[in-house]
């Protein structure tokens, strides 16, 4: 997959400059969308791109933003992201398509009709021959692209317009703000089952006060890289940490610490079976599964006790033997 970026000093002057793709005579199929989480139900709406291009011997494309568009147009009413931009990188690395576009989001791009944007970038830089888009799309000035205004404008420029249904899961739709919300109680299982993959999160290692390594408890205190990466619900969750390319079972904790007053909330994470120094690194978290909610306890074997039973029940999450004591 080539991954084609626009010019950010660029689109500070016209967003319309974002740079052509080569053509090569081939139809382009497209999809646009901001695809925050690139769930399974936008994984749906990637393959049948991929199948309408293969179908007619064309190009998959795919044209999406950075920042979230209600960063820009109302930042107050900004989701947490699901995924920063580096992830979103990452996961569409695997779909397949032959491109991806990525477009900054600025005040100038918001301002576009959805008629212009499809005639000087859609078509005009992209080539594009067919349009594909999910059941609720909408994009341009005020989402004024909707499904019958884009079936208007490829009417009169000559371009397919093909609707994906929605994605279900338990008789709901798959979309962003579901997982949020799931996320948001804490449920990352279902979150992740939507996804399609653990919900993740990465950053640096840094140091801390090492209370867990004073309870016999070593964690990795984990700062996020982006701010405005959604976590989950303060608690205890099962997971995984990706130390050097290895994957270590582990144990997450969100969140404040009630039995010790005065230490902020914070990311960490025991890794399990596993030792060593990880200051200064990169790690991928993914989280698995909810074990319990933050609590204070009344003396510090209590807590000890309770962290103990924290890693019996991740192990057993996991599908792992018990601790050799």
């Amino acid at each position: 997959m080539t991954l084609m970026d626009a010019d950010p000093a660029a689109f500070a002057i016209d967003p319309a400059l974002a740079p052509p793709l080569p053509r090569d005579g081939r139809p382009a199929v497209v999809t646009v969308g901001t695809f925050d989480g690139v769930h399974r139900g936008h994984w749906e709406v990637l393959q049948e791109i991929r199948r309408r291009a293969e179908a007619v011997g064309g190009r998959s494309i795919l044209v999406t933003f950075h920042p979230h568009p209600l960063r820009v147009v109302r930042p107050e009413h900004a989701p947490p992201m699901l995924t920063t931009l580096a992830e979103k990188r990452e996961i569409l690395a695997e779909s397949g398509l032959e491109y991806v576009v990525y477009l900054p989001f600025t005040r100038t791009l918001q301002h576009y009709p959805a008629h212009r944007f499809v005639h000087e970038i859609l078509i005009g830089r992209i080539g594009m021959k067919e349009l594909v888009i999910g059941y609720d799309h909408g994009f341009g000035r005020d989402r004024e692209g909707g499904v019958q205004t884009l079936r208007e404008i490829g009417r009169e420029a000559g371009f397919a317009v093909d609707v994906v249904d929605a994605f279900h899961s338990s008789g709901e739709a798959i979309s962003s703000s579901r997982i949020r919300r799931l996320l948001a109680e804490g449920d990352v299982a279902a979150a992740g089952a939507l996804l399609g993959r653990p919900y993740s999160m990465s950053g640096v290692v840094v140091t801390g006060e090492r209370k867990g390594r004073e309870l016999g408890f070593p964690t990795a205190n984990i700062q996020v890289d982006d701010p405005e990466k959604m976590l989950p619900a303060e608690g205890v969750y099962a997971a995984y940490g990706w130390v050097r390319g290895q994957r270590v079972p582990g144990l997450l904790h969100l969140g404040p610490r009630p039995t010790f007053p005065g230490f902020g909330p914070t990311i960490e994470l025991y890794l399990m079976d596993w030792s060593g120094d990880l200051y200064g690194e990169r790690m991928r978290v993914d989280v698995v599964e909810h074990i319990r909610s933050i609590q204070p306890f009344t003396s510090v074997e209590a807590l000890i006790e309770a962290m103990h039973g924290d890693e019996r029940t991740g192990r057993g999450m996991l599908g792992l033997p018990p601790r050799a004591r």
